[in-house]
């Protein structure tokens, strides 16, 4: 109902509930008590006449177009309004969700970068998604084509949670081709946004939507980013709200290692796993999850995977930057027969991935 109110907009509105504590307390409030929290005389006046029938009525029908679409909308004011995002300098006074919220999601890693993500740097973002997800974390992107849907598909593949924010209303899916992603999204997370109904994918809603993504996380990974990319606006929000800032290293050459670099030459975390970005939450993490990934680890070391020395030759020959079969023979000095079957062999074991082109690439070393 407020923010049906001429003049109360987003930052308008968080104000005055955090200062009287609901709506109703503000309807209520006297002149003076409005005119204490910094209203002037116009907005004051606004909001002791209320909204107008006309305001009133479009907000009966998106309360409607709400229900008939399944979208629910938590306030700053819900028990059910994420506890990390509360904490942010200027949360979103409304959430519209599609999906479901849960508490565990307090445990939440955002992976952001390139929309022009390489074959390499693909696997990189869902292996570490992935990886962080069979953790027990949340994993928080955006939706884009590139780093943010290889997140959110590394996630699904961990059978864990991840949450989607959205830079337009709910009832659009932006980009278009990303809705069975944003289907399994809902059914394994939630798909969330500020903006209301209707509200077009704009280009200046997305640097907004960015410190959503930070605030739901206790850290955001960077992995390939042009220094221009969004995904550095978001890092650097992370920092302004004390979220850990982490990045993947690159060639020093490439233009998308650029934004990743920038970021370690200015203090983010270097990360080369999910070990990494664990490392360092670990004093954030409560000591309920802490034991659930202690004995995770132990049976990982278990079930740890075991390499030939001609296995263990080829792998380290081996990195996240595709390497021709011709390459691993130059830098393993074994017979191309040998390399070959060697190849296959690592393959089937899930330790490496064949590319386009006859390239191979190793998953995360912290996985074996």
């Amino acid at each position: 109902m407020l923010r049906a109110i001429p003049g109360v907009g987003d930052a308008i509105l968080l104000k005055l509930v955090q200062s009287f504590g609901t709506p109703e307390s503000v309807l209520a409030a006297t002149p003076t008590a409005l005119e204490e929290i910094g209203c002037r005389p116009p907005l004051i006046e606004a909001i002791r006449r209320g909204p107008d029938a006309e305001a009133v009525r479009q907000l009966d029908q998106e309360l409607t177009q709400l229900e008939r679409r399944q979208v629910a909308v938590l306030t700053y004011l819900d028990t059910q309004y994420p506890a990390l995002l509360r904490t942010i300098p200027d949360p979103p006074p409304l959430l519209y969700l599609q999906g479901s919220l849960l508490e565990t999601d307090r445990h939440a890693v955002a992976i952001v970068g390139t929309r022009k993500v390489s074959a390499a740097g693909r696997i990189l973002a869902e292996e570490l998604a992935r990886e962080l997800a069979v953790m027990g974390f949340t994993i928080v992107s955006g939706l884009a084509r590139g780093v943010d849907a290889a997140a959110h598909r590394g996630a699904l593949a961990g059978q864990g949670r991840t949450l989607a924010v959205m830079g337009c209303g709910l009832d659009r899916t932006y980009p278009a081709d990303h809705r069975q992603l944003r289907q399994a999204i809902e059914r394994q997370g939630a798909v969330l946004s500020e903006l209301p109904l209707g509200a077009a994918p704009h280009s200046y809603h997305f640097p907004r939507r960015n410190r959503i993504i930070s605030g739901l996380a206790l850290g955001v990974v960077v992995t390939e980013a042009t220094i221009e990319s969004g995904s550095l606006i978001t890092a650097r929000l992370a920092g302004e709200q004390g979220r850990e800032v982490f990045a993947v290293p690159g060639f020093v050459k490439a233009d998308s290692s650029r934004g990743p670099n920038s970021l370690i030459r200015d203090g983010a975390r270097l990360v080369e796993s999910a070990h990494d970005v664990l490392d360092e939450l670990r004093p954030q993490l409560d000591a309920a999850f802490r034991g659930r990934l202690d004995a995770r680890v132990d049976a990982d070391e278990q079930a740890h995977v075991q390499l030939g020395s001609e296995e263990t030759l080829v792998y380290d020959a081996l990195g996240v930057v595709p390497q021709s079969v011709d390459e691993v023979i130059r830098r393993t000095g074994l017979a191309p027969s040998r390399v070959t079957a060697v190849l296959l062999s690592l393959e089937l074991k899930n330790c490496i991935r064949q590319l386009p082109g006859n390239e191979y690439v190793c998953h995360s070393r912290g996985t074996l």
